[in-house]
């Protein structure tokens, strides 16, 4: 799966964390250290399975439950509207 960031979200680090804005949701997010490198990431990768394999060799955690809790945390922001979700074959090449 391919994610990218969509949106008019404005993100500002605070510490290890990062604030995020939509002016036009009205909405703000606070992430924590790990969702700040995530949404960090998202600047480099696009597809979900390197994402997790970056995210292994920076974090002590097992692929398994990278691949999870990355889904949950990425359908959060989706519900949020900061990003897409698209098959591979959906970006142009």
């Amino acid at each position: 799966m391919i994610v990218r960031k969509q949106g008019d979200w404005l993100a500002a680090p605070v510490g290890d964390e990062v604030l995020m804005m939509s002016a036009d949701h009205g909405t703000y997010v606070g992430l924590n250290a790990v969702g700040a490198r995530i949404w960090e990431l998202l600047d480099e990768v696009a597809e979900v399975d390197d994402l997790c394999v970056r995210l292994c060799d920076e974090f002590a955690v097992t692929p398994e439950v990278c691949a999870r809790e990355v889904a949950a945390f990425l359908e959060a922001l989706a519900a949020q509207g900061a990003i897409a979700r698209e098959s591979p074959g959906a970006l142009p090449r």
